[in-house]
């Protein structure tokens, strides 16, 4: 873009989406570009709990109940997406913030219904950006609105700031932890982490990976709620697990997700119930889950940003 024009463009879409944080009536068009994708951040305490992997298999699973799904890899350290598709893409979204590259020239299709968008560092960048740099981003990142249903972030280990901020912006968040006592207290930890920065409203549920039966993956969400409702005084809601699978080995291996490598694994059934339950979350929503927020991913990060802002400034 030339960098000539791109302050004015920057000043133009910066006015609308003051106008749209502060609540005011938006135009027909801006409004249409940012409603409409669910987005689900997967996000674990610690590495090594499979995190990349139940993403990736979610997305199938929920690709195969017809909806159209973006998967976005933003963990910003070891970018595992790709590699369990087996494809190597050459562009990530730091082209397209640097206006080398257009948001459709690094999405990459892997299903009929699946399509990776490598993060990189550009997600640490975009997380980080203020109001005006956001609101260009947002005209780039619009036209994926017309194109998924769904899009969901397979974000890094740990408690960072960019992965607070994608978390809270998402429609709901998925905690993934094993059995192993570090990753139950570390996936404990970002709940907490949540919780207080959430300040209110809060859509996260939690599986358990790498189980050896049904009955080990309840007592190890015991331990987690239990401990959340007496200390944090909230009941995390409890997705379901997947069990320790030799075949999910193989399929890393081989390069080629669970779901299109085996279909007859025994965790495949697991996936399919995890994506069952997040439609009901996201969708036709709980009893205690009404979804009433009626912006998006993209547009929540956009007015985390003006608030941080805000701050500084006051």
């Amino acid at each position: 873009m030339n960098p000539v024009i791109m302050p004015a463009i920057l000043n133009d879409q910066a006015t609308a989406l003051r106008e749209l944080v502060s609540d005011k009536k938006l135009s027909v068009n801006l409004r249409d570009r940012i409603t409409g994708v669910k987005s689900i951040t997967v996000l674990s305490g610690k590495g090594g709990v499979g995190k990349s992997n139940v993403a990736v298999n979610l997305a199938l699973a929920l690709a195969d109940e017809e909806f159209n799904v973006a998967l976005l890899d933003a963990d910003l350290g070891l970018a595992n997406v790709d590699i369990l598709f087996g494809v190597v893409p050459k562009y990530n979204l730091g082209h397209v913030m640097r206006g080398e590259k257009e948001f459709a020239d690094i999405v990459f299709k892997v299903s009929e219904r699946v399509s990776i968008i490598p993060g990189g560092v550009g997600l640490r960048d975009l997380a980080d950006m203020d109001e005006q740099r956001q609101s260009w981003m947002i005209n780039r990142l619009s036209f994926m609105e017309d194109d998924i249903d769904i899009l969901i972030l397979d974000s890094g280990a740990g408690i960072y700031k960019n992965i607070l901020s994608f978390a809270l912006a998402s429609d709901l968040s998925l905690i993934i932890t094993t059995p192993e006592p570090t990753a139950i207290r570390d996936s404990y930890s970002v709940l907490k982490s949540l919780l207080q920065a959430a300040k209110g409203e809060l859509k996260v549920g939690l599986v358990v990976n790498m189980v050896k039966d049904e009955k080990e993956a309840l007592l190890v969400a015991e331990r987690i709620i239990s401990a959340s409702e007496q200390f944090l005084d909230f009941k995390i809601p409890y997705f379901g697990c997947i069990l320790w699978d030799y075949g999910i080995r193989e399929s890393v291996i081989k390069r080629k997700p669970l779901l299109l490598w085996d279909a007859k694994s025994p965790s495949v059934a697991y996936f399919r119930k995890i994506a069952q339950t997040i439609y009901e979350a996201i969708y036709e929503g709980r009893s205690s889950w009404k979804n009433s927020r009626k912006d998006t991913f993209l547009l929540r990060l956009i007015k985390q940003a003006v608030n941080r802002e805000k701050k500084q400034n006051g």
